[in-house]
Order: C-alpha cells, then sequence, then structure tokens
C-alpha cells in the first residue's frame, strides 16, 4: 500500500492569493470596470423592454467609471503603490468602461446597420490598440522620470464625450429610427452618419498627437 504524502505547508496554495496582492488602488479599478458592465447591463435591459430609462443608466454610470479611474491613479501615487499587474489591470478596465461600453450604448440607441457594427468594431479596436501601445511605451514616455509626461493619441476615456452625445439623443428621443442624421442605404446596407464619430474618435487614439499628460 502506497505511503500517503502531503506537500509542506508553505507549498500549498492559499485560497484568494491573488487578491491579497491587490493594492487599494486597484479595487478602484475594479469599479470602474463594475460600471462598465452595468453600463452593458443597462444596454441589454433597454433592449429588452424598451425602457429608455435604462439608457440613462448606461450614459451615467460611464462618468462614474471615469471617477474611479482617476481617482485608482491618484490613490496609487498617494501610496507609492503602482505594479504592473495595477497598470495591466487598468487597461482591462478602461477596455471595458470607455471602449466596449460606449459602443454598446451607441448600437442600443440604433447604431446597428452592417457599416455601423464595422465602426463600432474598430472603435473598439482602436482603444485596445491605444491602451496596448501606451503599456509598451510607458517607461520610454517618462524619458527616465517616474511619470508619463504626455499621451500619443486621445486617451480612451474621451471616449465619455461620446457617450454624451448619446445621452443627448436619448433625452430627446432621437433613438432607432429617429437617430440624428438619418440612416443611408449603401449596397442594401445601413449606414448611420452619427457613428463616424466613433470612426473619428477611434482614428485619434491611434493617431501620433501628443497630448500633455497633466
Amino acid at each position: 500500500m502506497a505511503a500517503l504524502t502531503y506537500a509542506p505547508a508553505m507549498n500549498r496554495p492559499k485560497p484568494f492569493s491573488m487578491i491579497r496582492e491587490f493594492h487599494l488602488a486597484d479595487w478602484f479599478t475594479l469599479a470602474n470596470a463594475f460600471c462598465g458592465m452595468g453600463a452593458l447591463f443597462s444596454v441589454m435591459s433597454y433592449l429588452q423592454t424598451g425602457n429608455r430609462l435604462h439608457v440613462y443608466f448606461a450614459c451615467g454610470l460611464i462618468p462614474v467609471a471615469l471617477v474611479f479611474d482617476v481617482l485608482d491613479g491618484s490613490i496609487a501615487r498617494w501610496r507609492q503603490q503602482s505594479s504592473v499587474l495595477g497598470r495591466e489591470l487598468d487597461s482591462l478596465a478602461d477596455v471595458i468602461s470607455f471602449g466596449v461600453a460606449p459602443a454598446a450604448i451607441a448600437y442600443g440607441c440604433g447604431m446597428q446597420g452592417l457599416y455601423d457594427r464595422i465602426a463600432l468594431v474598430f472603435f473598439v479596436s482602436c482603444g485596445v490598440s491605444r491602451l496596448a501601445r501606451y503599456n509598451v511605451t510607458a517607461e520610454q514616455l517618462s524619458e527616465g522620470g517616474d511619470k508619463v509626461r504626455y499621451f500619443e493619441g486621445t486617451p480612451i476615456p474621451t471616449s465619455i464625450v461620446l457617450v454624451a452625445v448619446m445621452g443627448v439623443a436619448a433625452w430627446q428621443g432621437a433613438l432607432g429610427d429617429r437617430l440624428w442624421f438619418g440612416a443611408v442605404s449603401l449596397a442594401g446596407f445601413t449606414l448611420h452618419p452619427l457613428v463616424l464619430i466613433f470612426a473619428l474618435s477611434g482614428c485619434l487614439m491611434i493617431s501620433r498627437i501628443r497630448i500633455p499628460k497633466p
């Protein structure tokens, strides 16, 4: 009969060991992602019920996400507790709250044609690319200091402007077939011209425009 062996206590995996590595700032980053997911669920609820109040909730959660996004950086600097994990976590949360969620809000508001979807996918892809480029070049952009001196391309949280546009459209009842600027049919597929602001935002994010970081 084989003898039972036990791993030393020090080698046993500890429950929630990853969570124990989180700093205070990381919890604010998770709150950012929480708001982004809440916005996504609100858009889904609108598509299910047609209740415009859900669009307001979705649009309102994005500024809250921005507050948490600003606070996590401030807290990390205050406590001097920055890490690679925190930086990656911040980027993933930003993709949800300022990339995927605004695109979903636009889709829920009526930008559901084939060309609309292509433009929205382009917008999200640019946001992901912008964040990846920042993470790779952050050390270079800091020029040997502790802080990045400028952004290359517009930061992804600037999509809050697009969300504000969607919020005003919802408030004025310009949703679905009543979306501003109407719809255009090209080769049998639909394009809502309003979606072009998302395409423009995507182009600005992946541009080489230098924006001083406050």
